[in-house]
């Protein structure tokens, strides 16, 4: 018999971070825990406000459902939470935990033997130039060789510039620009926006217009001079028909998959199954998770052996995040087995 309990856990950002949609001072999530005989297993269910597609009335009440009825096992609470895929993440996550040898090391590879690193992308959050601007310096002083930045708060002018500005002084083979729009653009001018952007050869943008407006997206991305990849985009499409229509109806140039907002493994392998037919590309991204879903989400892009650069940066930006051994060096996230995890839960 396995006994399951949740906890919240309320992130406090080191510093106020902003995105499209606001600034960010904390983030809630909530810990899943699994115990059986001597056993013990962690999932992380990591919740975004006004963008997770579970952020709805009665989230706890569902948490708590699935903990009361843990013992259906896995394959029938995931089909039981379609609605919730960031519980059905946070499962997932703790019922391979739980099976594991060790809690934390959900899937043992040279990743987690310290042998490797997991190349990722430098996050620049959205703010005034001057904060943008040293943050760029910063990220390239750190060793990453690929830097993204969230774009559509400031007037593009401004944005343009800071772009040009690193362009500069680094080409594209030394540094990789991409950058974020969370669905800033209007359709109107998106293209226009496009064919600018593409003269400072950046790697690609994320969601340049809002969700659903499939037919100006298929036309953006069979437009557009630059690489598009769908994020938002993702979220809230549960059956295995309906990602392939979009796929099909949009085809892009990547997708980006957060385990979190999608559904978890299971749902990402679906998605990357479905891109490859129509060879779309892809990269894995984390959601502003604490180190316990991090951890998850880094071991399972380790085990699909990509080599682009991953989305994976997140953990440094909490004062109170779980003490863990994922460390960033030199661009890249890896698992320094001499620190211990501090999980009091």
């Amino acid at each position: 018999m396995i006994v399951a309990s949740y906890k919240k856990h309320i992130l406090n950002f080191k510093r106020p971070s902003g995105t499209s949609r606001g600034v960010l001072k904390t983030k809630e999530t909530w810990f899943i825990k699994l115990e059986k005989e001597n056993a013990v297993g962690y999932g992380e269910c990591g919740i975004l406000r006004t963008l997770s597609v579970d952020d709805v009335p009665g989230y706890e009440e569902k948490l708590k459902w699935a903990c009361e009825n843990i013992d259906l096992g896995l394959d029938v609470l995931y089909q039981e939470l379609m609605k919730f895929p960031s519980i059905q993440f946070g499962l997932e996550q703790a019922f391979l935990s739980l099976n594991s040898q060790d809690s934390f090391k959900l899937f043992p590879s040279e990743f987690t033997n310290n042998n490797v690193g997991i190349t990722i992308n430098g996050l620049v959050w959205m703010g005034d130039k001057a904060f943008m601007k040293q943050q760029i310096q910063d990220k390239i002083s750190q060793g990453f060789s690929c830097i993204k930045l969230k774009i559509g708060a400031i007037d593009f002018e401004t944005e343009l510039d800071l772009l040009k500005a690193i362009r500069k002084e680094y080409t594209q083979q030394d540094i990789e620009l991409r950058v974020d729009a969370n669905g800033a653009f209007t359709p109107e001018e998106a293209l226009e926006k496009l064919k600018i952007l593409s003269e400072l050869n950046l790697h690609s943008i994320e969601q340049p217009i809002a969700v659903k407006q499939f037919d100006q997206m298929a036309m953006l991305c069979e437009q557009s001079p630059l690489a598009i990849a769908l994020d938002e985009e993702l979220i809230g499409v549960f059956s295995s028909e309906a990602k392939e229509k979009i796929l099909q109806t949009i085809q892009p140039q990547y997708i980006i998959l957060k385990p979190s907002l999608i559904g978890g493994f299971k749902s990402s392998l679906e998605w990357i199954a479905l891109a490859k037919k129509q060879n779309t590309k892809y990269w894995i991204t984390s959601a502003l998770e604490s180190n316990i879903g991090l951890n998850a989400i880094a071991q399972f892009t380790h085990t699909l052996q990509t080599t682009m650069p991953q989305g994976l940066g997140t953990g440094g930006l909490y004062t109170n995040n779980i003490e863990s051994p994922l460390q960033i060096k030199s661009g890249k996230l890896h698992y320094n087995n001499a620190l211990k995890w501090q999980l009091n839960f």
